[in-house]
């Protein structure tokens, strides 16, 4: 009788972070239906943070139901900042803590690999209407702005910084830069409006963007008004990146290197490093409130690890809250460090003149909203409306 064990069935998980906006979820499941392609022979699901379902746990349980006992768990992110590095890893960790025999193996974030440096190229030229297969020598007379998600980690915003230096060399632009939706500077509107100045007639903007939602919404609202007001300069709005097949290449990448146990490179991966991290006490994790939550499930709270470890450091998170004092802004929010699930790390140039404060009043998330200053919101008091959920236009 033989003893040979028989191997594991594997499955592929997509993590990804969750939009309100429901074109952003069903755009998501195009890049797992995308990978299903890639891998006929092998259980492909994918799930959220928050804000959309299904959640990571019934993308996992899906997997579980379908007799998978290995999961290559990869973050559907860009570049890696607090959700990749803390949320998404905290999930995976509490999951397999509460399946004894699964093994969850987390892989990499998108990163600037080649294959999605050539899908954001491809979608750039799409918008100009050329082929990317038979690109122009230069394009000189046009200038690119690269729009980045923007987040308190730094690292990630060095990413799109980066990513704009090699497309702008790799295309030949006349001028690039980069400007970013989210909290960090220069914002969209006030960068838009300082790179006028450089006097070019084409802007390019490209939003680094894997799908549609709120903020690919705000960022087209930004470059209509600004376009509006300097109609002798054509702006070019870039498609985001979606389902582009060199993405899915990218995602297949990360895939691979899990399966041919090419993370073990010496360096600290995503989970090791949070791990580490977690056990230092230095993780602040917010995914148990943050997902998306099935009201017929009452077994995603916290594993007894992550209670140890986390309550003392949570304990803060409701109780940051700032009476902001000043009769425009009345719309009842207690404005802590997260709000409706949606935690973001305090960003020390909050208060940069360039930055999300030129967008308080019209739609910056309420998230930010609690970093701000009494000194802040006293300055910008005559721009901050009654309701700070609205799409967002560029700054006045």
């Amino acid at each position: 009788m033989s003893n040979t064990t028989l191997p594991k069935k594997q499955g592929i998980m997509i993590c990804g972070h969750g939009s309100r906006d429901k074109d952003a979820e069903r755009e998501f499941g195009l890049v797992a239906k995308g990978l299903k392609n890639r891998y006929p022979d092998m259980p492909v699901e994918y799930g959220f943070l928050e804000f959309s379902a299904p959640n990571i746990h019934m993308g996992l349980d899906s997997l579980i139901q379908q007799g998978v006992e290995e999961i290559y768990a990869v973050p559907g992110m860009l570049f890696a900042a607090t959700h990749a590095k803390n949320d998404i890893p905290s999930v995976l960790t509490t999951y397999e803590e509460k399946h004894p025999g699964l093994k969850i193996t987390y892989g990499r974030e998108l990163g600037l690999q080649d294959d999605m440096i050539e899908a954001f190229q491809a979608r750039i030229y799409e918008s100009l209407g050329l082929d990317p297969e038979q690109p122009p020598e230069n394009l000189y007379d046009t200038m690119l702005v690269v729009v980045g998600r923007g987040t308190s980690d730094t690292s990630a915003n060095a990413e799109a910084a980066k990513l704009t230096r090699i497309v702008n060399e790799n295309m030949g632009f006349g001028w690039a830069d980069t400007v970013y939706s989210g909290v960090t500077y220069p914002s969209v509107g006030v960068g838009l409006e300082k790179l006028l100045k450089l006097g070019f007639k084409r802007i390019v903007v490209a939003p680094y963007f894997l799908f549609t939602g709120r903020l690919i919404k705000r960022i087209q609202g930004y470059v209509d008004k600004v376009a509006s007001e300097n109609p002798g300069t054509e702006f070019i709005q870039t498609p985001y990146l979606n389902d582009h097949p060199r993405v899915i290449d990218a995602f297949v990448n990360r895939v691979e290197e899990i399966r041919q146990d090419d993370l073990a490179t010496g360096q600290e991966t995503l989970m090791s490093s949070f791990k580490r991290r977690l056990a230092a006490g230095e993780v602040e994790v917010h995914h148990h409130h943050a997902e998306f939550v099935d009201p017929q499930d009452d077994t995603q709270g916290l594993s007894e690890s992550d209670r140890h470890h986390h309550h003392s450091d949570h304990s803060h998170e409701h109780s940051h809250q700032h009476s902001h004092g000043h009769s425009h802004h009345s719309h009842g929010h207690s404005h802590g460090h997260s709000h409706h699930g949606h935690s973001h790390g305090v960003y020390k140039h909050i208060g940069h003149p360039m930055g999300p404060r030129t967008m308080i009043g019209e739609g910056v998330c309420c998230c930010f909203m609690g970093q701000f200053t009494a000194d802040i919101l006293a300055e910008e008091k005559d721009r901050i409306e009654g309701d700070c959920t609205q799409t967002a236009l560029a700054h006045k």
